[in-house]
């Protein structure tokens, strides 16, 4: 699969160097450099399906962190920025990394390597139904270990990896959360921070930005919050 990119930068030096790190990766393609939000928005909105956006926060007229938030729906979001104090508030806005400026090129390496294991995930999950799969596979140290979704109770991002919490174990293996989310069913499954995704069958109690999975109290991101109070409005738990 090509994984097409977009690069938003003000300064041509940010653009530039997106470029030359990307060199050597042949399953990634730049369809667009784009010196602001507003030709960034044309670039979406065109033929060419953008898969991943490297995206600066300070630009003129409208920011990186705005523009994000005036977007319907979005490619892979990795920010790059001189500026550290930006990267809670974009990781509630749900990108995917969070680079800074100047970008050493194993950091670099590190971010593309997530992004690939996110589409080999999502591939591997697309057009499969819940009969065909009730179950993921997950490596875990030297082995590939079967986990049934009707037993994980929650997920827990810890950086560069994950803690699959199970009714009867936990399992940490080398993803991040939003491939490893991705590969569970969407009406099974449900992101409520930018560290969490919750089984929805496994919540006890919805209370101000709190949900109890069994005896456990997990935090809703406020990006989050309408998202999951309507899903379980609409499924009619509450």
């Amino acid at each position: 699969m090509k994984i097409n990119c977009l690069i938003v930068d003000d300064e041509p030096l940010g653009i530039n160097v997106i470029k030359r790190h990307l060199k050597g990766f042949d399953d990634f393609e730049i369809v667009a450099c784009c010196s602001d939000a507003m030709e960034a928005f044309q670039v979406l909105k065109g033929n060419n399906k953008i898969h991943l956006m490297f995206l600066d926060i300070n630009m003129p007229e409208l920011s990186g962190i705005d523009f994000i938030k005036s977007l319907d729906s979005k490619p892979l979001v990795v920010i790059t920025t001189a500026y550290r104090e930006y990267a809670v508030e974009s990781f509630e806005l749900d990108v995917f990394d969070y680079l800074v400026k100047p970008i050493a090129l194993s950091r670099f390496v590190k971010s593309i390597d997530k992004v690939t294991e996110y589409y080999r995930a999502f591939n591997s999950a697309k057009g499969k139904t819940k009969e065909e799969n009730d179950y993921i596979f997950l490596k875990v140290d030297k082995k590939i270990v079967k986990v049934f979704f009707s037993e994980i109770l929650y997920i827990e991002s810890l950086k560069d990896y994950v803690r699959v919490v199970t009714q009867y174990e936990n399992f940490i293996t080398h993803h991040n959360l939003r491939s490893i989310t991705k590969a569970l069913p969407a009406n099974k499954f449900i992101r409520i921070h930018r560290s969490y995704t919750v089984a929805t069958d496994k919540i006890r109690a919805l209370e101000g930005n709190i949900v109890e999975v069994l005896d456990k109290k997990l935090p809703i991101g406020r990006n989050y919050q309408k998202k999951i109070k309507k899903k379980i409005l609409d499924e009619g738990n509450y």
